[in-house]
């Protein structure tokens, strides 16, 4: 399994993805998030991709590819999504029979996003393995490819679009830490990538698990103390009942079944 996520704000995108590749039993890391950066204040994106790596690599290949072919970069991001489903679409005639003949799904989600110079705004898109997309928008400003159902209550409690990339950030590595903490196969090093609006430049960086262990420690120490600091009146019935059944019960008390000899 891997966790890539996706985030849409006001004030630009935040890319977050781990780096667990599990084979078998065999673990290795893995770089889950591509990244586009075009000269001369064109644009860039990313793309980050859940599924079988054999198909993620293929696509991957086959779109770094046509990219290096053009004569003028994209200057839409639908029409980058639109190429890179297209090479999606081409891998699945090409092998689709295949896997699933070996027992396996063919099976690959991307999230790209990024604004290129013709775009009004940066956009986040989601796209599904038949080639056909969506885009994530302001309503649910976020996507999780892959383990998701971890740090998607985190997510739907505190993120808004209206929160800046800072706390974007924050937000997404706690549901990154969420999942880590349930998902075996979800792990550091995780990978970063911000992009401010009409800035034209990502920013990248790698998170080793010493760099994020103070606040993964401060997260959890906080939620065991809200959790004593919890309103109890609502369960204030429920425990004197339960303070009478303690009272009732008395230690070393022996069953009223009779012994068989």
């Amino acid at each position: 399994m891997t966790f890539c996520l996706g985030i849409t704000v006001e004030e630009g995108l935040v890319a977050i993805a781990d780096t667990r590749i599990m084979a078998g039993n065999k673990l290795t890391t893995a770089q889950k998030i591509s990244t586009c950066n075009f000269d001369n204040g064109l644009g860039a994106f990313f793309m980050m991709a859940s599924g079988l790596r054999s198909v993620r690599d293929k696509v991957m290949t086959y779109f770094d590819e046509e990219m290096s072919s053009m004569d003028e970069p994209f200057d839409k991001m639908y029409k980058a999504v639109n190429a890179l489903a297209g090479k999606m679409r081409q891998v699945s005639h090409e092998d689709k029979q295949y896997i699933e003949q070996g027992g396996l799904r063919f099976d690959i989600h991307i999230l790209m996003g990024g604004q290129l110079q013709n775009d009004a705004q940066h956009q986040l898109f989601l796209i599904y393995p038949e080639g056909n997309w969506v885009i994530i928008t302001q309503g649910t400003p976020y996507h999780i490819i892959g383990e998701s159902e971890y740090g998607k209550p985190i997510l739907d409690r505190t993120l808004k679009y209206s929160d800046n990339l800072p706390l974007a950030l924050k937000v997404g590595c706690l549901a990154f830490d969420s999942t880590r903490i349930s998902a075996s196969d979800v792990d550091f090093p995780v990978d970063v990538v911000l992009y401010y609006k009409n800035s034209s430049q990502l920013v990248e960086h790698r998170y080793q698990k010493d760099e994020l262990r103070e606040i993964s420690n401060w997260w959890q120490e906080r939620l065991r103390a809200l959790i004593q600091e919890l309103p109890s009146e609502w369960i204030d019935e429920v425990a004197s009942r339960l303070t009478m059944v303690k009272k009732k019960t008395r230690p070393g008390r022996k069953s009223m079944g009779g012994s068989s000899g």
